[in-house]
């Protein structure tokens, strides 16, 4: 019986032979305490080299891969491989653990970096990404991740010298990071042509930017910035695989075995070659170097390492060594000697000493060494080997006594016998062959019984029996030494075995767990002396258990270190210690056993033993050896809490099932009832299975919790408020020690924990993310400051939190049963005590994660019959609280028991609110304070027991099981409920709130029901019967049974109450006279069980609902079926409602009904108001009648789960409704629609918002339908088709058609240019570079308040494409921020003191993988463009909103991902505060309040929501507009805000909505006559601007000025000449507005004079197709779709003067004098007009179709047009205005794109939407074919996308997205182009070698449609598709 318990004796791992070499690099290192620290295995250890001995941290579950120091050289942070991998940081010198980072790796952790000061860590993960991740290890908190590479990293640093800065290196690449907020940014090391492109193996970095890396090849690659400026050639002969940087300067060490020094400036200093030395061999490879002083450490791919000091080199010293490669399985141990002799897949056969912990000796063989024996004498050493070899060697000397090879496969095991005779050798093949000793080792017999493989064998100890096991599992005996096979069990019974090591046998079927059959433990020894056994198994634990072990499944001690599997174990010949060997880690362990007797002393070991035992949590026969499980806590643990619906899934459900509802919302659905109720008091107290969740307060009242909602109950005044912040049961509580607050936790998949503060009932921190399923324990800290919670997933997690924070600071798995309570030791801060079933642990915390020990239980004492439950720590003692209903007092040592108090009903005080239920209930809580004790019992009832012993009762409510029967007093305030714990109890609803009488079941029941005159209290109970009762006394009238299943519901009929309708689950329902007691008919016909039952006002007719959804009619009292038509069931008077079925009430049931039943319903007494109760704790109030589906409502969250009834009290007052799990009774006041106190509602609105949301706009429409692509995604703008230049074939020439080989100095006259180089100076000089300096376009046609002033106005602020715009208001001169890499959408300032001109902007991106695609907020300075801070985040698609909130600190982002997320950042330090989902349809704008750190608004389609940030969690509150007569949720588009909680926000109907607290207060009715798109407060005196979207007219205008509380308002006007002004930005400085338009104009308006000033003008809608410049002056024009062509000045910067087409634009082009201007539309008309007037000097329309580009030629003569009809028109400009066409150019494959005038005016060159290009002759139209002839043509001007000359522009990735426009410069020698990415790009021309070398500028949204020069090549002009705006670059030309 003994194998019940786990051995008493354990083990101590005291020596580790081995060292990771392989796969690893940069693992090795000196610590301050110049001890050496590295790996091996899943064990870091720590080697003093002085005192020869080593230390060992275990905190890991699997093998570690990587290692780094901490720059104070004590630290150590190791990383493993696993599925879920962790890096533990740790203590080298106490070997505990300091913190534990989890959760974010996969697969494994390749490398770790600490930076210069130590706080932060770097890792690197080998998921497919290479995720790089940095932490704040302290705290266990990740700052940022971004995907690494596609291909492996080997090495990673920061940079010591610059902050922030990381360099990685890897499979042929090496890249530079910035760490910048959130965002890693990296930037590619460019190799250029230094050095070859290849793998970097490590890396170290030195000042100056400089980093120097290794290389595969040997050299040594030295960067500065991200280039390669040099290579040290040949450093080492192979590949680099570790570098180390030190004070002196680097060590180096490679492939080839040598280490290098090098001084700070990487000059060499030295080179020790190690395969020259003493100790070297061929093929040595060093794979980790240390350089500390004189000495260095060297770790070799062989598991060697080395010390070498530097003034001896060529005699370094070996200090460890172990296996290498393959793996290790032979093992066996000296017979009398203290020795271990191991073999492995390396060949070689070490014997190693256990009491010097060296080796003695090495061997090398020529096999893989599979096992090994030694003979009993010690005198010979047998090896198996891999190739069916056995090879014999002397033990002394190690020479061979013989090798013998009989069998083809592996030798798997061998054996001496025990008298030396014979050896028996195990194979692969499944036999064993016995050979004499003696003989030479001649073979004398052979076993052929197996049929598998032979993995262990034993002889019996007179040498005539021997044993085996094979792979099979089978158990086989033989005779020896012959070898013939034992059957009969009885001869083998006496045999004594000589030792154990088999795996199956009567003996070890302990080892085995009880119900599985795998066979994954790989050896056992036997110690017979001291009675134990250890295993080892595939999982790297070494187990010990008792043996012998008999019955399956028995208790071990467990021991963890190896990674993977353990292959072999032995006892050394002493049983000193065990020897155990891991196979993939080839290391040794040698552990120290320890018997029972030297237990007490090793209670005095260094702290790290306490780690190294474990304990056998996982053995299954835990119940084996404990007294019973008492029942009620046997009930408590078999509890569940899951959920079929959590609440938190309701928003998704909604979601799905919104296309049914769209069906059927086409009727105009009724209004929610302007009646309100407000919880006034609740009956019930959750103790049946919570505990010691009952507190008083500071102030004397009593806190404590029943269903969803926290209780605080004034027992002077007998009145109770309510914390109603959760949203499902609350299963614990706590008090805080200092302050009123209480935490409370909450059953859901995420569950929540509030701490609230008792007086205010706010709630001031909510955690959740940690726990699954729900809390079941909270306690505080003694300083109050930290919160420890319990959860009950299976694994009943311990989070430890920074409550007001909201920040996890550690997490543990607590045990695999329930935990019950979790207390925080007061006077250590750091511990916490956690007691459940069946354990207690004492935790520690330590960084991330708990570390528990066993204390030794000091006494017992008994306290109480049965469970104590309760417990409370007073100054001087203990309170107790225990099944048996008594409470004692104790005194602090718990020695003596000082008083007890039994709970009886005869010490009830006079004064007590009801009655005791029972004698001595069990007591669940205990809590003192105020001079009274506090009692909670699992009745559900609270008492108060004074000092002296009288016991008040306060508060009660049912017993466990549910609660469904509920009916209210016909006139009188009081109820009655019965319930499944077999009570029916009458409750007095008036203010005395106290169960007035209770009485005795003998069964449950199920209904109740009052009679007409109040004196008779019918019920119906579970087994079918009913009784009538004596309403005051409930004494028994008449009992009736007459149904076998349960009576669901019981009804008098009306007036007199002559009849009694009892329905039951058997279908029938049954009426009695009430008086004769006779049943006098049965309603047969029902299909199901009945729900409810209702009287007509005349008695006559019954209402039935049934369980399969019927509604049913019954005459009475025969109970005929009546069919009723629908129509007519509501004009019936029914003298009650509770049906839930039928047309009045259709629109009670939820959009989720498939999930959620309706469960109950009551209508008022004036048919007004009907009150329904559902599945999910939910309490409706509906208009009546309710119809057409889905009715709107008022909804209360305060049960848990069902509500299972609901009634109104006789006079409509109150309403009182029932839970069924949560066993609460709870009382509503109803609160008539006349009577509203200014307080905050307690409702939710209705599911479904309203249809009507205010009219349409058609701006508010774009803004929500657009959607943002990102730029890598865009695809081509025009409509091409064809193969790409790039991808066609080339065609040969005439010469090499015709085969003619030319001479290759021709005598002809050489080529003319390809381009006439037009007024250029006599040096042609190329551009080298592109500087933005200036930008034409404000984004104001879908982004908002995106214009601000800064410096007092002196500057505006604003953006467009992807450049934020800093413009100086007086020169128009401006500067770019150009971080963002796609799209901006919004941008707001800081408006703190502190932080001045800091700007955020957010901008589109992609997905949310945290990549540089991810949409991302930069936070910048506008002055001098710094960037501060950079968050990535998870709002896929983009961000559309950002605030800074009142101190700054925080940033407020939205997103425009389908959950509209809405995220708070701490921007400064990158780090995520908390997110949430913001709405299903779009947010347009959220903003923080100018005053507050916590409160914010947000605002968009149908949606207004006040939001608070508590701790790390958002709660929102939705407008609520019921409090208006007719007030519609609508669009929402702005937000402003005033004094008091005021909140302003702008409609799309042009009203503004104001809101005191989250309530509607006031409308002011047509703000402005269109969509309020922006609104802006002034913070410094409170005045309001509104913008919005209208006509101008005499009284009104777009901007209007307002006074704090928007009553009066003064309206301005913009002249802007606009039909309808629409302003979508407003900003308000000194004295002046600022306006951005939908226009793309920017106005500053005077306050005093009105007057308007344009700062920025831009086109209003893209693209801009029309680009052209002047040929002599600094002008431009431009043309869009927006139907106007804008001349610019680029000296003056603005806007000179536009034209007004009336029909969108395509083209434009100047005549070579530049005095006429030609422009080409989008309806086929071409205009021209004369530059110095304006004037039209000819028009002409010969097209239906786009013209895309128009020409003049050079000579002035011709005008070409060529349109998407694929056709040139000419047209000759002498013959006047006439403008008759004179030719036109056929055959034009496709659609014309650009066009080109040779300079002589006689040919033209077309490029095609087909990627072709053609040469025609001008005026003819004539195909010129011939290419010899077409090149030697000379053009005027060039911009065309196709041809040879141009083939370079076209990119690799261009599968998608074109090249749209390319101009030539002026001097012929350069070329930009522009493409669908928003890029341009800088070529030298002419480029015809495909993929040509270029500059990329970015600054475009996606698609620059046309690009030009200025003259004298000055600027660059670029014009944008979507971003409408015209970007002016400055050329920078190389100097001469």
């Amino acid at each position: 019986m003994a194998a019940r318990s786990a051995p008493s004796c354990h083990l101590r791992l005291e020596w580790v032979y081995g060292y990771r070499g392989h796969q690893c690099r940069n693992n090795l290192y000196y610590t301050a305490a110049k001890e050496i620290v590295y790996f091996v295995a899943g064990v870091g250890v720590v080697y003093s080299p002085r005192e020869h001995r080593q230390k060992f941290y275990r905190g890991h579950s699997d093998d570690i891969i990587s290692l780094a120091l901490h720059p104070e050289r004590v630290l150590v942070a190791t990383g493993q491989v696993g599925k879920e991998p962790y890096i533990c940081i740790w203590d080298s010198y106490t070997v505990q653990t300091i913190s534990v980072l989890k959760d974010v790796h996969t697969h494994g952790i390749a490398c770790l970096a600490f930076d210069l000061d130590g706080q932060r860590l770097v890792s690197v993960g080998l998921d497919s990404k290479n995720a790089v991740c940095v932490w704040d290890w302290k705290r266990g908190k990740m700052l940022s991740m971004a995907p690494g590479h596609t291909d492996r990293i080997f090495d990673i640093s920061w940079d010591l010298y610059q902050p922030n800065k990381l360099v990685s290196c890897g499979v042929k690449h090496i890249k530079f990071w910035s760490l910048c907020g959130n965002a890693l940014t990296p930037k590619r090391g460019v190799f250029g042509k230094t050095g070859d492109l290849q793998t970097i193996l490590c890396l170290a970095c030195a000042r100056d930017e400089l980093t120097y890396s290794g290389a595969l090849n040997g050299d040594i690659y030295v960067w500065k910035g991200i280039n390669l400026i040099r290579t040290i050639q040949g450093a080492h002969a192979a590949g680099i695989f570790s570098m180390n940087a030190c004070e002196e300067g680097f060590a180096t060490g490679g492939r080839d075995g040598c280490i290098r020094l090098w001084d700070l400036t990487f000059k060499p200093i030295t080179v020790i070659d190690l395969r020259e030395t003493d100790q070297g061999y061929k093929g040595l490879s060093v794979r980790s170097v240390c350089w500390r002083g004189d000495h260095i450490l060297v770790g070799t791919q062989d598991s060697e390492i080395f010390e070498i000091v530097v003034q001896e080199r060529n005699k370094p010293f070996l200090i460890m060594q172990g296996h290498c490669e393959g793996e290790l399985w032979a093992l066996a141990v000296h017979p009398t000697k203290p020795l271990a002799v191991t073999g492995s897949d390396d060949r070689s056969v070490r014997i190693w000493s256990l009491v010097d912990h060296a080796l003695i000796a090495r061997c090398n063989m020529e096999e893989p060494i599979r096992c090994a024996a030694v003979n009993a004498d010690g005198i010979h050493l047998a090896l198996g080997m891999k190739d069916g070899s056995f090879t014999v060697l002397r033990v002394r000397d190690m020479t061979e006594v013989v090798h013998i090879k009989d069998r083809k496969e592996a030798i798997h095991e061998l054996k001496y016998s025990p008298d030396g005779t014979y050896l028996a050798v195990g194979c692969n093949d499944s036999s064993v062959d016995i050979y004499g000793v003696a003989q030479r080792y001649k073979k004398v017999g052979e076993c052929l019984g197996s049929l598998s493989f032979i993995t262990h064998l034993d002889w019996s100890s007179d040498s005539r029996y021997l044993q085996t096991n094979d792979g099979n599992g089978k158990r086989l005996f033989y005779r020896m030494p012959g070898g013939k096979e034992v059957t009969s069990t009885e001869e083998i019974k006496g045999v004594h075995w000589a030792s154990w090591t088999c795996v199956s046998g009567l003996e070890v079927n302990g080892i085995w767990p009880k119900y599985s059959d795998i066979n994954d433990i790989n050896s056992v020894d036997g110690n017979y002396i001291g009675q134990v056994l250890v295993t080892a198994d595939d999982y790297g634990i070494i187990k010990l258990f008792r043996y012998p072990c008999l019955r399956k499944g028995a208790k071990f001690r467990k021991y963890i270190g190896h990674s993977a599997h353990v292959t072999n174990v032995r006892w050394s010949h002493d049983y000193q210690w065990v020897i155990s060997i891991g196979g993939a880690d080839h290391s040794v362990f040698q552990w120290k056993f320890i018997p029972e007797r030297k237990l007490k002393d090793a209670l005095h070991i260094a702290p790290q033993e306490s780690l190294a035992d474990s304990h056998s949590d996982e053995s299954d026969s835990d119940l084996s050896d404990v007294p019973e499980l008492d029942s009620e806590i046997e009930q408590e643990t078999q509890l569940t809490y899951r959920r079929q619906v959590y609440k938190e899934d309701l928003p998704q459900l909604k979601e799905q099932c919104k296309e049914k509802q769209k069906s059927a919302t086409s009727k105009r659905r009724e209004r929610a009832p302007g009646n309100s109720i407000r919880l006034h008091f609740v009956h019930g107290y959750r103790g049946y299975d919570c505990r010691s969740n009952l507190f008083y307060t500071q102030i004397g009242e009593i806190v404590y919790h029943v269903a969803a909602v926290g209780v605080i109950y004034n027992r002077q005044q007998n009145t109770q408020r309510f914390y109603l912040g959760h949203d499902d049961d609350i299963l614990c509580l706590t008090i805080h020690p200092l302050k009123d607050y209480v935490a409370t936790g909450q059953v859901g998949r995420d569950p929540s924990i509030h701490i609230w503060d008792t007086e205010t009932i706010k709630p001031l921190s909510i955690l959740k993310g940690h726990h699954q399923c729900g809390i079941s324990a909270v306690d505080f800290s003694a300083d109050g400051k930290r919160l420890a919670s319990v959860g009950i997933d299976d694994s009943h997690t311990i989070v430890l939190w920074d409550w007001k924070k909201g920040e996890k600071l550690s997490i543990a798995r607590g045990s695999k049963d329930k935990i019950f309570v979790v207390k925080m030791n007061p006077y250590v801060p750091d511990k916490l005590i956690t007691a459940g079933i069946k354990h207690m642990k004492f935790w520690r915390k330590a960084g991330d994660v708990c570390i528990w020990r066993d204390i030794f239980l000091v006494k017992t004492v008994k306290a109480h019959d049965g469970p104590v439950f309760s417990m409370h720590a007073l100054e001087k003692g203990f309170v107790t609280g225990g099944k048996d209903g008594i409470i004692a007092l104790w005194d602090d040592s718990f020695e003596r028991c000082l008083k007890t108090y039994a709970i009886k009903r005869a010490a009830l005080a006079p004064g007590s609110k009801g009655l005791l239920l029972e004698d001595n209930p069990s007591i669940r809580a205990i809590s003192l304070g105020h001079g009274h004790i506090l009692v909670g019992t699992k009745n559900g009832e609270i008492l108060e027991v004074d000092k002296s012993g009288p016991i008040t009762l306060l508060v009660q409510g049912h017993m466990e099981g549910e609660v469904w029967g509920l009916a209210t007093h016909p006139y009188l305030p009081i109820c009655a409920t019965v319930s499944d714990d077999k009570t029916l109890r009458i409750w007095d609803l008036s203010p005395s709130h106290c169960m007035l009488a209770v009485r005795k079941l003998k069964k449950g029941g199920r209904c109740c029901c009052f009679s007409p005159d109040g004196k008779a209290l019918a019920v119906g109970l579970n087994d079918g019967s009913f009784l009538m009762a004596n309403a005051d006394t409930l004494e028994d009238l008449v009992s009736f049974h007459h149904r076998k299943d349960m009576i669901s519901d019981i009804r008098f009929s009306p007036g007199s109450g002559k009849y009694l309708a009892v329905a039951s689950h058997d279908s029938f329902i049954d009426i009695y006279n009430v008086m004769s007691s006779k049943r006098v008919g049965i309603c047969k016909g029902a299909t199901s069980y009945i729900t409810h039952i209702d009287w007509d006002i005349r008695g006559k007719l019954l209402q039935v609902n049934t369980g399969a959804k019927e509604q049913l009619f019954f005459e009475a009292p025969r109970g005929k079926k009546q069919t009723i038509p629908s129509v007519e069931v509501e004009k019936i008077a029914w003298a009650s409602w509770t049906s839930v079925l039928g047309l009045c009430c259709e629109g009670i049931w939820p959009v989720i009904g498939e999930v959620t039943d309706v469960t109950a319903s009551c209508l008022t007494s004036d048919k007004m108001v009907l009150a329904t109760g559902d599945d999910l704790g939910f309490v409706k109030l509906f208009r009546y009648p309710t119809k057409g589906k889905f009715g709107k409502f008022k909804r209360y969250v305060a049960h848990s789960t069902h509500v299972t009834n609901v009634r109104w009290t006789y006079d409509d007052s109150m309403l009182v409704t029932l839970g069924g799990t949560d066993m609460s009774l709870m009382v509503w006041t109803n609160e008539m629609e006349g009577y509203r106190e200014k307080r905050p509602c307690d409702s939710e609105e209705s599911d479904i918002d309203s249809e009507e949301d205010g009219g349409y706009d058609s701006d508010v429409t774009r803004e929500n339908e657009i959607s943002y692509t990102i730029r890598a995604l865009s695809t081509n703008i025009r409509p091409m088709f064809g193969i790409k230049p790039h991808l066609q074939q080339k065609e040969p020439s005439t010469d090499e058609r015709q085969g003619v080989v030319r001479p290759p100095v021709s005598r002809a006259p050489p080529q003319p240019e390809k381009l006439q180089t037009n007024n250029v100076g006599k040096k042609k000089r190329p551009i080298e570079d592109l500087v933005l300096e200036l930008v034409f376009g404000y984004r104001g046609r879908d982004c908002r308040n995106n214009v601000h002033y800064l410096n007092d106005g002196d500057d505006i602020i604003y953006h467009t494409a992807s450049i934020g715009i800093l413009h100086n208001v007086a020169t128009g001169s401006q500067s770019f921020y150009q971080e963002h890499n796609d799209d901006i959408l919004c941008l707001t300032v800081n408006q703190h003191p502190k932080f001045i001109n800091i700007v955020a902007t957010g901008q589109v991106g992609d997905s949310a993988d945290m990549s540089a695609a991810a949409p991302s907020i930069h936070i910048w300075d506008a002055m001098n463009k710094q960037t501060l801070s950079i968050l990535r985040c998870y709002h896929s698609k983009g961000v559309c909103s950002v605030s800074f909130s009142a101190t700054g600190k925080l940033l407020l982002s939205v997103g425009l991902d389908p959950e509209h997320t809405i995220t708070i950042w701490r921007w400064q330090e990158g780090a995520k505060i908390a997110s949430r989902a913001g709405h299903n349809q779009r947010i347009f704008v959220a903003e923080f309040r100018p005053d507050s750190d916590t409160q914010f608004v947000s605002v968009g389609v149908k949606h207004v929501k006040f939001w608070t940030l508590a701790g790390r969690a958002l709660l929102s509150k939705k407008g609520l507009l019921s409090t208006l007569e007719d007030a519609r949720m609508q669009t929402m588009l702005a937000i402003a805000f005033g004094a008091n909680n005021l909140t302003f926000t702008g409609t799309i109907s042009g009203d503004v909505c104001v809101w005191k607290d989250h309530i509607l207060c006031r409308i002011v009715a047509r703000a402005h006559n269109g969509p309020v798109f922006a609104m802006y407060t002034t913070l410094r005196d409170g005045l309001i601007v509104t913008g919005g979207k209208e006509r101008p007219s005499k009284e009104g205008g777009a901007v209007k000025l307002w006074d704090q509380e928007l009553r009066r308002c003064r309206a301005f006007r913009l002249e802007t000449g606009q039909a309808t002004d629409c302003v979508r930005s407003v900003c308000r400085g000194k004295g002046k507005i600022l306006v951005g338009t939908r226009n793309a104009e920017i106005i500053e308006v005077g306050e005093k004079n009105a007057a308007c000033n344009i700062l920025v003008n831009g086109h209003v809608d893209g693209p801009i197709w029309g680009l052209a410049t002047h040929p002599s002056r600094d002008f431009f024009l431009s043309a869009a779709e927006d139907g106007t062509v804008r001349l610019w000045d680029i000296a003056d910067k603005k806007m000179l003067n536009k034209v007004n087409l009336g029909h969108a634009a395509r083209t434009v082009c100047y005549s070579p004098e530049g005095d006429m201007v030609a422009i080409g539309m989008k309806n086929g008309e071409f205009i021209i007009l004369l530059v110095s007037s304006l004037k039209i000097w000819g028009k002409k329309r010969d097209r239906r179709c786009a013209i895309h580009d128009i020409r003049f030629s050079p000579d002035s003569r011709y005008l070409a047009v060529g349109s998407s009809e694929n056709s040139v028109d000419f047209y000759d400009l002498t013959l006047g205005p006439t403008l008759n066409r004179i030719s036109y150019c056929k055959d034009i494959p496709s659609f014309v794109i650009q066009m080109d005038f040779s300079a002589d005016s006689r040919y033209l060159q077309v490029s095609s939407g087909c990627y072709k290009r053609h040469v025609y002759e001008v005026p003819s139209g004539k195909h010129l074919m011939d290419h010899a002839a077409i090149d030697r043509i000379t053009w005027a001007t060039w911009t065309s996308i196709l041809g040879d000359e141009v083939l370079g522009i076209w990119s690799r990735h261009a599968e998608k997205a074109d090249v749209n426009c390319a101009c030539v410069s002026h001097s012929g020698i350069s070329l930009v182009t522009g493409d669908d990415f928003g890029m341009v790009k800088l070529f030298d021309f002419p480029c015809p070698e495909k993929f040509a070398k270029h500059k990329r500028f970015l600054g475009h949204s996606p698609h620059v449609t046309n690009i030009r020069f200025t003259s004298g090549d000055r600027h660059v002009v670029s014009a944008g598709g979507d971003d409408c705006s015209l970007l002016v670059w400055k050329c920078v030309h190389t100097p001469h």
